[in-house]
């Protein structure tokens, strides 16, 4: 069987350092922190009262009030994105088979404030059951799919994967081997999350995850730096059309990149923690560069998971060493969550579009705050600190990790007929 080639020809993004594709690429190249005090509720009592939000956010920008008031806020933030990546596509979907056209959409948590909400007004309610008709909609992690499907009448391939942190990564992955096999034309794909909520931020610090550097959050989030501790939550979405290459080609789409491979593996290691070696990065790696024909050589720039956390960081820096060798002192990486936190499910799809857009425009974004690097990140390691840099960009890969040990690589390169 031959293969489809696919290539990417739409993006969008909702992130805290930019509400759309273009204030996001100047949020990248700025090195713009997103982290300030929460706002969403009153973090007075909570170990970390900081996180990188979603700015001016207007729901009504993108539903009736009616409407809005059905859809959890993750959602809203995915029918932000997606109809930025379909318009970027250029796509008249009025004449191209809605059949074939599917949406890959994922969230890691789905719709926890809503969930939430009705809990805390069941026990408010003495336990008297007064739920709102649409909470279990509001609060299901599939919803959003379902809803851009909806909106724009598109019956191909439609599902939600879920794998914490490496949701969007993996529902990339999906529409990629979708597409490729035949079995859709153009896939919609991405993910959402608003997960800064009293519980998440609670848990998260009990698992003792977040930074704590209440005194200047926006130098919280410093992958690779030896005073970092811990991530800082983040929300948002990226959205991202992929489509037939001859799909793309007979309409006269432009094409921001080629995907050509996906690795996926495990840990299998532990609950939240990552190998200490990198094993399931590795391999993940490994495979996303066999399935690409790509030699590790090939490789500019990885835009790493790198969350900003005492044990993940190494990890991952030790992995690229494992696989990379000495071309870790040519190529560049970096972690954009240092700008944009941690946007969890979401995370893969806006670090897809910030690897997309460095391909795009010969740059890579910089790993803001690091100023003095662990000394247990490999040495000759290219960590792009503080400041963007220009330089083409001909193959890059983009790494996500989830609890459990999820481990999701895209490789992608610039697209040549």
């Amino acid at each position: 069987m031959q293969l489809k080639r696919v290539v990417i020809t739409g993006m969008g993004a909702l992130t805290p350092i930019g509400n759309n594709l273009a204030e996001y690429k100047h949020g990248l190249l700025s090195g713009k922190s997103g982290a300030a005090s929460i706002t969403r509720f009153d973090a007075t009592n909570y170990k970390t009262r900081f996180a990188c939000e979603v700015k001016g956010f207007d729901p009504l920008s993108v539903f009736d009030r009616k409407e809005s008031q059905k859809v959890d806020l993750y959602a809203q933030f995915a029918m932000a994105a997606a109809p930025e990546a379909i318009t970027d596509s250029g796509m008249n979907l009025d004449t191209v088979d809605r059949t074939r056209i599917g949406v890959i959409w994922s969230s890691g948590i789905g719709g926890l404030g809503t969930f939430e909400e009705q809990v805390i007004g069941l026990v408010k309610n003495n336990f008297v059951p007064r739920f709102n008709p649409f909470f279990i909609p509001k609060m299901i992690a599939n919803m959003a799919s379902g809803l851009i499907s909806i909106r724009y009448g598109l019956h191909g391939v439609n599902f939600t994967p879920v794998s914490a942190c490496a949701s969007s990564s993996h529902a990339l992955i999906d529409a990629f081997n979708f597409i490729r096999l035949g079995k859709a034309n153009a896939v919609v794909a991405g993910g959402s999350e608003a997960s800064i909520t009293p519980a998440s931020i609670g848990g998260f610090s009990a698992m003792k995850a977040l930074s704590e550097r209440n005194d200047a959050p926006e130098q919280a989030s410093r992958p690779f730096d030896k005073d970092r501790d811990g991530f800082v939550a983040g929300e948002g979405a990226g959205g991202l059309v992929l489509e037939e290459l001859e799909h793309a080609l007979s309409r006269g789409a432009r094409i921001y990149a080629e995907v050509v491979g996906g690795g996926a593996a495990a840990d299998a290691f532990h609950m939240a923690a990552t190998h200490p070696e990198g094993l399931g990065a590795v391999l993940g790696m490994r495979e996303a560069l066999r399935e690409a024909g790509l030699a590790p050589t090939d490789i500019d720039y990885i835009n790493m998971h790198a969350t900003s956390t005492p044990v993940g960081d190494p990890s991952e820096s030790k992995a690229i060493a494992t696989v990379f060798g000495d071309h870790v002192g040519n190529m560049h990486v970096s972690a954009t969550k240092s700008m944009t936190g941690h946007l969890l499910g979401a995370a893969g799809a806006i670090e897809a579009v910030a690897t997309v857009l460095a391909m795009q425009d010969g740059f890579v974004p910089p790993t803001i705050n690091l100023q003095t690097p662990d000394d247990a990140i490999p040495a000759g390691m290219q960590l792009t600190p503080n400041v963007a840099i220009h330089k083409p960009i001909r193959a890059a890969m983009s790494n996500t990790f989830g609890f459990g040990g999820h481990v999701a690589v895209i490789a992608m390169k610039q697209f040549e007929a």
